[in-house]
């Protein structure tokens, strides 16, 4: 954003108050309008060091006036991390203390012997000066380029001293959302342009003594202004009573002291500890020790809680930077609910703050809410051309009007008064009315669906909606998956699929479904993702917690996280009886973007520790020993994903120099995920909801486009996006292959069918090309096969095809360069015969990685292909 910095000046201010009080407040009107014009009128432009005013303008051109402030009595040893950047649009972190890290010293301003702090607050978020940049930057928070062996050097906690200052940088740690009088916001309702016209209106028709139609226009004004104020300031009081959070925390301080604070009084970098019984999160906290299972169903509207594990620490986490979104896993965010909290190493749970207040993801997200990006409808646009051309055919009129009078010699006044009454019949004066009224009966019926708005014009933005994206998992499909079975391995090779988990012989794949999974125990009851849940359920296993049994450090040898015993010898089916409990270790929690989890499991007595990994079969497979992979991986993946199932892949190793827990503890992930050995799938069902497909029905006959987002399989969200109608039979889906370029090659972009197309001689392949503000296209076959023909044709409002033809024995697939489109043999993993493209509806499906090429080296094909 830009920042111009302003001055008062007393002359211009004294005379500019004295004009509006002699034009009877009109300089306000526009000043209400256009603010910008009263810091002109006003100030004096100089440089942002003396500025008291600012004239803001962010990335969408929109402009804010806002205050300097200054805090007095500020302590003058406050360092900046010299890493961080002084940009106003950038963000720094403020800290004190005499670390190492922290060298350049802000000099602040002195004021007759007073150290003098000067900052502004834009969108609820703090800006202080920095003479040493000569500008105003963000004060955000602890986390920005701090490693995560830095981030653990806080847990001994701030002194009292050196919390003060952070608090006099930070401010406090809320929330705030505004709730405006009604005053203010009638001022505001009344000095909208339609409303001072309007009132200009009724004053003309008074005059002319309408009476009853002045009433009229009147009183439907008032109710209008009245319900909307009324509606407005109530969904405003919603809202700060929803945002609004104070609760007791417990820090400690350097000198080991714990104090219960109010979290109001919470800065980056205090070290607090989490109560077993859990609390609601008033910051943004770094877990250091312990794991916590946290309700995040506020931020993310899933109501699976999630475990959340300490940031790594010591030679693995030393180098690495912390960010609250690379760390999810061990970052606890503002607003959630921690549910339990659990210590192991540490007779404490402990987390350090880093953010507060709107820096905070909650306070992005109220932020986002309170200051929304603008819209620009042509529906706007277009109403004000048709209040401009209304207006041009009053001014003529009034024109015309004003001859006609002077012709018949009428007196002056009413001259005046019949040209301006020309104006206010072109111009409807009950628009504005009229549109509030309808903008109040949309905000009641929403209101009555749960849904509330504190800007009433934003609600066009639904009449506007062209696609919704849903989720696949608990949005499409119910919650919970069930399992269908699991296929293990013999000699590295499948064996046929076994529906019952229970009857599996003693091995790593039993224990992999025993132990490999986020779920705990909550007053005895176990919690955690359905799947996980449906996982542990179909072994029949059993979990406590590692610390239940004083026995459990003798079974096993060392301390334990959790115990997974096997059912008692009733309930266990016919065969081979399982008698040997499971104990996990060491937690690897689940990362979407490493698309597996993964623990470190023991056995009783002597037992070395193994790995137990599970997730996206490719992923899995990617880590393990490729002559441990069976040479039809692909082929059964593929049976099973294209029936719409689940496949999870499990592998497992042998961890030598782990024997206890504390061992367990300091290993880095990336050195126990390697070189495993494959041990089979899990495959599980997931069945639509009753509703979605009515929904989706409905959106699709109101020409609203529908799109998938998942993560899992593309063929498993291909059979699930047909069986919801979401891709209608008739429908081709083609999978969207984009590669960015190579040393030895160029970037391509392939269209693979998703499903192979047999016909009698598969001998001819149509390719599908998007053509981007061409008309005609080149077509080159540098291999075998001839070119039969070339055309360019629209398909609906969207795309243009260029379809062609080629004979030859091998199937082909298309690949789309920057300059020029070649056909060349098809290889890879989904091979084809015959014609895999006729003319008809089609699809596309691709995941992110193709997304981002496409996005970088096929831009002007990107609105083209729609996901």
């Amino acid at each position: 954003m830009e920042l111009c910095g302003y001055c008062k000046v007393r002359w211009r201010t004294v005379i500019c108050y004295l004009l509006c009080v002699l034009t009877l407040g009109l300089p306000f009107i526009i000043f209400h309008w256009k603010p910008r014009f009263l810091v002109l009128a006003t100030s004096r432009r100089c440089s942002l060091a003396e500025a008291d005013t600012l004239v803001i303008k962010d990335i969408f051109g929109q402009t804010f006036i806002v205050g300097v402030q200054e805090e007095h009595g500020v302590d003058p040893s406050l360092q900046v991390d010299r890493q961080l950047g002084a940009a106003a649009g950038g963000s720094v972190a403020l800290a004190v203390g005499e670390e190492d890290e922290f060298k350049d010293t802000i000099q602040l301003q002195n004021k007759e012997e007073t150290n003098v702090l000067r900052y502004f607050v834009f969108e609820g978020i703090r800006y202080i000066w920095r003479e040493q940049s000569m500008d105003f930057v963000k004060v955000c928070s602890l986390d920005e380029g701090l490693t995560c062996g830095e981030v653990h050097k806080f847990r001994s906690g701030l002194s009292q001293s050196e919390h003060n200052s952070r608090k006099l940088i930070y401010g406090n740690n809320e929330i705030d959302v505004p709730v405006k009088s009604y005053g203010y916001l009638l001022i505001e309702e009344v000095l909208n342009p339609f409303y001072i016209f309007q009132v200009f209106s009724v004053i003309l028709w008074l005059c002319e003594k309408y009476y009853y139609f002045a009433a009229c226009i009147l009183i439907i004004s008032v109710v209008s202004i009245s319900v909307s104020l009324y509606e407005t300031r109530k969904q405003s009081v919603t809202l700060h009573n929803m945002v609004k959070m104070m609760v007791s925390v417990t820090v400690r301080r350097a000198n080991g002291e714990e104090l219960i604070v109010n979290s109001l009084d919470l800065v980056p970098g205090d070290c607090i500890l989490l109560p077993p019984e859990g609390l609601l999160m008033p910051c943004d906290a770094a877990l250091l020790s312990g794991e916590c299972m946290v309700n995040e169903s506020m931020l993310t509207g899933e109501s699976v809680p999630e475990m959340k594990t300490p940031l790594p620490d010591g030679p693995s986490g030393a180098d690495t930077v912390y960010s609250s979104d690379a760390h999810r896993r061990h970052t606890l965010f503002c607003g959630t609910q921690i549910i339990q909290a659990k210590s192991y190493l540490e007779k404490e749970v402990i987390a350090v703050v880093i953010k507060t207040g709107f820096c905070t993801v909650k306070g992005n997200l109220i932020s986002s809410i309170l200051h929304p990006k603008p819209i620009r409808f042509k529906f706007y646009q277009d109403s004000f051309k048709f209040v401009l051309v209304l207006s041009i055919f009053a001014v003529i009129g009034t024109i015309y009007s004003v001859v006609i009078h002077i012709t018949y010699k009428d007196s002056v006044r009413d001259i005046i008064i019949t040209a301006l009454d020309v104006i206010t019949i072109i111009v409807p004066p009950a628009l504005p009315a009229a549109m509030t009224v309808g903008t109040i009966y949309a905000q009641s019926r929403l209101r009555k669906k749960g849904i509330f708005c504190i800007s009433p014009p934003r609600i066009n933005v639904s009449g506007k909606i062209k696609m919704v994206c849903f989720d696949k998992t608990g949005t499409l499909t119910e919650e919970g998956l069930d399992v269908w079975g699991v296929i293990p391995l013999e000699n590295f090779s499948f064996l046929p699929i076994i529906h019952e988990p229970r009857s599996l012989p003693e091995g790593h794949l039993l224990y992999s479904l025993a132990a490999c999974h986020s779920v705990t125990l909550l007053n005895g009851h176990p919690i955690g993702d359905l799947m996980d849940l449906k996982m542990l359920e179909c072994t029949g296993w059993i979990l406590e917690d590692g610390d239940v049994d004083p026995q459990t450090k003798d079974v096993f040898g060392t301390k334990v996280l959790s115990v997974i015993k096997p059912p008692s010898l009733e309930e266990q089916p016919h065969g081979p009886k399982h008698l040997v409990p499971v104990g996990v270790l060491q937690r690897f929690p689940f990362s979407s973007g490493l698309q597996r989890m993964s623990v470190i499991a023991k056995l009783p007595g002597d037992h070395l520790s193994e790995l137990y990994m599970k997730g996206a079969p490719e992923m899995v497979a990617s880590l393990c020993k490729p002559d441990t992979v069976p040479p039809d991986f692909t082929a059964m993946l593929r049976q099973y994903t294209q029936e719409g199932y689940r496949v999870l892949g499990f592998a497992h190793k042998p961890l030598q120099s782990v024997r206890t827990f504390e061992e367990a503890q300091s290993i880095s992930r990336s050195s126990a995920e390697q070189d495993l050995i494959f041990s089979g799938f899990l495959v599980m069902k997931n069945v639509l909801k009753p509703e979605t497909a009515p929904v989706i029905y409905s959106l699709r006959k109101a020409s609203i486009r529908t799109v998938m987002v998942t993560g899992d399989n593309m063929l498993t969200a291909v059979n699930v996006a047909k069986s919801c109608h979401l891709v209608e039979a008739a429908e081709k889906v083609f999978f969207v292959n984009a590669s960015p370029p190579t040393y030895s090659s160029s970037a391509t972009l392939k269209f693979i069918p998703s499903e192979p197309t047999y016909g009698a001689e598969a001998t001819e392949v149509n390719c599908l090309v998007l053509i981007s503000k061409i008309r005609r296209v080149k077509m080159y076959a540098p291999r075998r096969g001839a070119l039969n023909h070339t055309t360019a044709s629209a398909t609906g409002a969207h795309s243009l095809v260029a379809s062609y033809r080629i004979k030859g024995e091998n199937p082909e697939k298309c690949v789309v360069s920057p300059h020029r489109v070649s056909l060349l043999p098809q290889q890879g993993l989904y091979q084809q015969a015959g014609v895999f493209l006729d003319r008809g509806p089609y699809c596309f499906a691709m995941n992110g990685k193709s997304f981002a090429a496409l996005s970088d080296y096929f831009p002007d094909l990107k609105p083209k292909v729609r996901l």
